[in-house]
């Protein structure tokens, strides 16, 4: 399930449009033509673009021309490149995964849920022509459990109003949790045949993400966790994954991994084993996936520091 084509093994451009200091030089240069050709010579079938609204969206609700263009340019260079490209609001006016963002309100405020559908109003006119090399992540990471019944309306009321203009471009759901794959049973069925529910993966977080800087719990783990040492092999995934495989089963649903990764405080031979038995089960399981992330971001596939398990690594993917 979920094997969608153009859009089964990718990787994410994350710090290019979101997460970042929005100068120009990094909106401008951070991501160019020639990562999109690298992107694709790797193997790669589509890409995930992560955006901030305030990349594309005034505090108005008026939307930002020149932001829109970098949007346009992403688009054109992937389909260029036979690359398909999914199009993620990875923070919105009200709300952030990043509780350093400071943005909040999201889920009680209607007015900030309608500048919230304006966002995808535009996406579907702008991009809803292109259903098989354009698909549409609605929102990055819903954190909190108290959240999951207004996100269920908005998340609703948003693929509605999309459908208007897109009526076959496939949109990705996911749940709270920060996308948990165990608080997919708690969504609803698919609004319709073309939305796919998505997961994002980081387990054991205490290996993937041990030394992490802006997370309390793991900023100071150590001695660092080896692989062996996690716990972690392809039945700890499996039984982590399983309650998304039974959702996605019994409604028939396509199913996606939007995030996953190792952070670059573990030394390289290390996370090629933890990418080698998460991989064996999304193979398994038929699961999309895109690798977070192409470049830096703590996780970065291009870093020099994978120079000597990248071909190993790709092999994998």
């Amino acid at each position: 399930m979920g094997k969608e084509p153009g859009f089964f093994k990718g990787v994410n451009l994350g710090g290019w449009l979101s997460q970042c200091d929005y100068s120009p030089e990094r909106l401008d240069g951070f991501i160019t033509e020639a990562d999109f050709d690298q992107i694709a010579r790797w193997g790669f079938d589509h890409v995930r673009l992560p955006v901030d609204y305030n990349v594309i969206q005034r505090r108005d609700g008026t939307m930002i021309e020149e932001g829109l263009e970098r949007i346009d340019r992403a688009v054109a260079w992937a389909e260029a490149k036979g690359l398909g490209l999914v199009l993620d609001l990875h923070k919105t006016q009200g709300f952030s995964f990043d509780a350093g963002e400071r943005e909040s309100g999201f889920f009680e405020n209607e007015a900030y849920q309608e500048l919230f559908y304006q966002v995808w109003d535009c996406f579907a006119g702008r991009y809803g022509a292109k259903p098989g090399r354009v698909m549409f992540d609605l929102l990055n990471e819903v954190t909190e459990a108290r959240y999951l019944p207004a996100w269920k309306r908005i998340s609703r009321e948003a693929v509605r109003r999309i459908r208007q203009r897109a009526p076959e471009t496939r949109i990705l759901l996911g749940s709270y949790r920060w996308n948990s794959a165990q608080t997919l049973p708690e969504l609803d069925a698919p609004y319709d045949e073309h939305v796919i529910y998505n997961f994002h993966f980081y387990e054991p977080h205490a290996f993937t993400h041990q030394g992490a800087y802006w997370e309390a719990p793991y900023r100071d783990i150590s001695p660092r966790y080896t692989y062996a040492e996690s716990g972690a092999g392809e039945a700890y995934f499996e039984d982590f994954l399983a309650p998304a495989l039974e959702k996605a089963e019994k409604e028939g649903c396509g199913l996606y991994c939007g995030e996953y990764g190792v952070i670059d405080v573990v030394p390289p031979a290390e996370a090629v084993k933890w990418f080698r038995d998460l991989h064996a089960v999304f193979q398994r399981h038929g699961i999309a996936r895109c690798l977070w992330s192409y470049k830096q971001m703590d996780f970065g596939l291009s870093d020099s520091r994978m120079d000597g398990v990248r071909e190993e690594l790709l092999k994998l993917l």
